[in-house]
């Protein structure tokens, strides 16, 4: 992971000397128009650079970016147009200027210097789409090619104000927190596995002062976890659980965060088609993010006390390997019918359910790369999120806030029915195809404790890009929902 170098400049914009001069364009309803910030550079062009612009084919709509030469009316080499689409009343969005800012960041491969105006018109907005959009995984090449933007000053009014460099620190440890977690689901499943996985999330642990537990799976047979040990008892690589926790003042509210950790997911007997089966390395998407936000609390010293319990196994088809129409008794003692070992996340998820609520949590909010339906309901990029009505609701909000787009989902009752098991107290799938990812979410619902508040965050299509790069989100793992994740606990940490 690399991040650009980021700093504060209230100098005159015209006077910068850097590469490139980044400033934002809207698609207004005549054409190409200049975004707030702009008007020192617009001035500096004699007040015809939009006219400039649309000669050049700009539109100012989202993720365009448009590069001219300054010609000497700046002191930078290059002028960088980075379209934010069109404008709301109140001017451009919080995402648009991420994903303005995460456009022109990706355009400037090879570029040292840079500065943004972008900043002018949302500092926290420009600095996580600065820092996502420069992202690069270069760690398995050879030959990695240009690097990212190294620099990136960032235009402000007042360079010194407390609240503006206190507004720089909370953005970039969130932007980092999501690379961290690009960088571990995008590390290839043969380097990444749950011992290795639980490895890496110690050393990230104790390293920013987090608690760190981990279980290996003699201690998880001992302890009776019997979700994990089953999904794992295919592969080599036997499963782990980790246990991190951020202690935070005494009376403080007790947040639970649980993330999937299937490190690599075959279907296991249940084989999926080989076709597209690679991205199965991004099974892991939950756990990463978890852990990835973790590290973040304790960097930001968030004021409540959060405890992540990450499961970690690989599904794979073996001798040794769990079987539909097997029963494995979960950790606190449910049973469950294995009617299909590709519904593998839902029983590691179980366990560490039960495990989170023994603590006695206030909330709790798992994620996962839960179900193929989830894309079939919402997309590649929207996250399903279901639980109690009014912690789901606020969950939900807080995504789309933060440019996440977590939508609400129902439970209906009328599915519950369809979990019934012949064999043991529930199965693992319905039997049917209709509404997997609410089913899902019922099947989780099993293992919350009374009275426990909790949200399940469905990111089966969000988690992973495996098309072309757009706006801050990069090909590979997006880090998707760190930036949910933050929002709830800064929500928790601020009202409750």
């Amino acid at each position: 992971m690399t991040t650009p170098k980021l700093a504060l400049t209230d100098g005159a914009v015209a006077k910068l000397t850097v590469e490139a001069l980044i400033i934002g364009t809207v698609a207004g309803p005549d054409g190409v128009e200049l975004a707030p910030g702009s008007e020192q550079v617009a001035a500096a062009f004699d007040g015809d650079l939009a006219k400039v612009l649309a000669s050049l084919g700009a539109t100012g709509k989202a993720d365009e970016v448009v590069k001219l030469p300054a010609g000497g009316k700046l002191r930078a080499e290059v002028l960088v147009a980075a379209g934010l689409g069109k404008p709301a009343d109140a001017g451009p969005s919080a995402e648009s200027v991420r994903r303005g800012s995460g456009a022109a960041a990706r355009a400037l491969t090879g570029v040292s210097h840079a500065a943004t105006t972008l900043s002018a018109v949302d500092l926290s907005a420009a600095v996580q789409g600065t820092v996502l959009g420069a992202y690069a995984f270069s760690r398995y090449k050879s030959q990695p090619g240009d690097e990212p933007v190294s620099k990136v000053d960032l235009v402000v009014s007042d360079a010194k104000d407390d609240a503006t460099k206190a507004t720089l620190k909370g953005a970039t440890a969130i932007a980092e927190a999501v690379t961290t977690a690009r960088d571990l689901i995008n590390t290839p499943p043969n380097d990444l596995y749950p011992a290795s996985f639980a490895d890496r999330a110690g050393e990230l642990g104790r390293a920013a002062g987090l608690e760190v537990e981990v279980l290996d799976d003699n201690a998880l047979r001992k302890q009776g976890y019997g979700g994990i040990l089953g999904v794992g008892s295919g592969s080599s690589r036997p499963p782990r659980l980790v246990r991190l926790r951020h202690k935070g003042p005494k009376g403080a509210k007790k947040v639970a965060l649980i993330g999937k950790g299937i490190t690599f997911d075959t279907g296991g007997i249940s084989l999926k088609p080989g076709a597209n089966m690679d991205e199965m390395t991004s099974d892991m998407s939950g756990a990463a993010a978890v852990i990835a936000t973790m590290v973040l609390a304790a960097r930001l010293n968030y004021p409540i006390d959060i405890t992540a319990t990450v499961p970690m196994a690989e599904n794979m088809p073996s001798g040794t390997a769990y079987r539909p129409g097997d029963v494995l008794t979960m950790y606190g003692g449910k049973t469950v019918e294995v009617l299909n070992t590709d519904a593998e996340g839902r029983l590691i998820l179980a366990d560490a359910i039960v495990r989170a609520c023994e603590d006695e949590p206030d909330y709790l909010v798992e994620t996962s790369t839960l179900t193929g339906a989830q894309v079939v309901a919402l997309g590649k990029r929207t996250p399903g999120v279901m639980g109690t009505d009014e912690f789901r609701d606020r969950v939900a909000e807080l995504s789309q806030a933060v440019g996440e787009g977590g939508w609400a989902m129902p439970m209906p009752e009328e599915l519950r029915g369809d979990l019934d098991s012949r064999l043991a107290d529930l199965a693992n799938i319905t039997g049917h195809r209709w509404g997997g990812m609410l089913a899902a979410g019922l099947f989780l619902r099993e293992f919350v404790a009374e009275g426990v508040p909790w949200a399940h965050i469905d990111i089966a299509g969000p988690a992973y890009n495996s098309g072309s790069p757009w706006g801050y989100t990069a090909k590979g793992g997006t880090g998707v929902p760190v930036r949910t994740l933050a929002a709830v606990l800064a929500d928790i940490a601020g009202h409750d």
